[in-house]
């Protein structure tokens, strides 16, 4: 039933306009007309990663709830970890519309929405109103305008401070201009001193110390993994995201939308950010945590990100296509894979494939 029901509904919504259709479903995420598909709390699932305990190694990345419109909501669907945003400092626009592309032959997105969202105190409201239990982690950015990009991811973790169960420090996004520049060696440095200083800083008051990630792009050149790989282990970061939306187009099948610009996500993401988290797992070693993004549709492909050295995953654009039930049939898959391997812990798998994948080209 809730299978047809997904089916009708994503036919309707594939009627719209993809934007539209994603405000439709925040709204209906708001107004509890999703229904809860939570898998069974399975002990081989929890994950320690940075100090934090996740129910299960699944997360909504940043990108779907840009506002934290609805961060509970969204753990209900299965989710170990949600993540908001990318929010900044002012409330911003975006680049004009249309903005959102949906590839359907490819289960792809191509977005070109340029850091769109209400803003830091709009956001920070209603994380207020958040159960302080929930695992909701806080991705950051500069406001396109900024004359000082630094100070606004330093904003961020000030504001954030009390609500953040975790921070991303998003610089990997194609769609605001110079963004990706600040994964270069020196720009990454002053980067990482400056918003880590603050999070010390806010530890140092409160005693509590939120973890800070770094979110990556996947089209970096084996120097630039070097430059990121530096900054990372010099500073202690306490992670890295990898990756973010891809400029390649590679093997698509939609070569109309394929012409729009902005970054790829879905599917065709898969094979390019997994090989880039492989070979930032060699870079790092095996201590720093790793969250792996990009094509995550199925359990098995969530698994592979395992794999190749996550420890922890997350998706959005495979749900464009598979519905609000995937987190859940995901997380149920995990635990089908436990059983079939007879696993202590899905960790158990971790970086089994690092050399398989870290061995291909990007």
């Amino acid at each position: 039933m809730i299978d047809a029901f997904q089916s009708l509904a994503r036919r309707g919504l594939f009627l719209l306009d993809p934007e539209a259709a994603h405000g439709l479903s925040v709204k209906a995420l708001k107004t509890g007309l999703v229904p809860a598909c939570a898998a069974a709390a399975d002990p081989r699932l929890v994950q320690s990663v940075a100090g934090l305990s996740f129910t299960n190694p699944l997360g909504m990345a940043a990108g779907y709830d840009k506002n934290a419109e609805v961060p509970e909501a969204l753990l209900r669907l299965g989710f170990g970890f949600t993540e908001i945003g990318t929010v900044t400092p002012k409330p911003q626009a975006g680049n004009d519309k249309p903005r959102i592309f949906r590839l359907v032959e490819d289960d792809a997105v191509i977005n070109r929405l340029g850091f769109n969202n209400e803003g830091h105190q709009a956001a920070l409201t209603r994380l207020r109103g958040c159960s302080r239990d929930a695992m909701i982690g806080v991705n950051i950015g500069a406001n396109k305008d900024s004359a000082d990009r630094i100070a606004d991811y330093v904003t961020g973790i000030r504001t954030f401070y009390g609500v953040a169960r975790y921070f991303t420090a998003n610089i990997s996004s194609p769609n605001t201009p110079g963004l990706r520049d600040l994964q270069a060696r020196e720009s990454l440095s002053a980067l990482l001193s400056a918003v880590l200083a603050a999070r010390n800083e806010e530890a140092a008051k409160t005693g509590v110390r939120v973890p800070v990630f770094l979110k990556i792009a996947p089209d970096l050149t084996e120097e630039g993994m070097d430059d990121i790989t530096a900054g990372a282990l010099s500073h202690a970061l306490d992670g890295l995201i990898v990756s973010n939306t891809t400029l390649s187009r590679d093997g698509l099948k939609d070569q109309r939308q394929a012409k729009e610009s902005g970054g790829l996500s879905g599917k065709p993401l898969f094979e390019k950010s997994t090989i880039v988290l492989a070979k930032m797992r060699k870079r790092v070693g095996p201590d720093l945590p790793i969250i792996g993004v990009g094509g995550v549709s199925s359990a098995e492909t969530a698994a592979e990100k395992i794999r190749a050295g996550a420890n922890l995953v997350q998706l959005y654009s495979c749900m464009v296509y598979e519905g609000p039930s995937l987190p859940g049939r995901i997380v149920r898959g995990l635990s089908q894979l436990c059983d079939r391997e007879k696993l202590s812990s899905i960790a158990d798998i971790r970086g089994s494939r690092v050399g398989y994948w870290a061995a291909r080209n990007v």
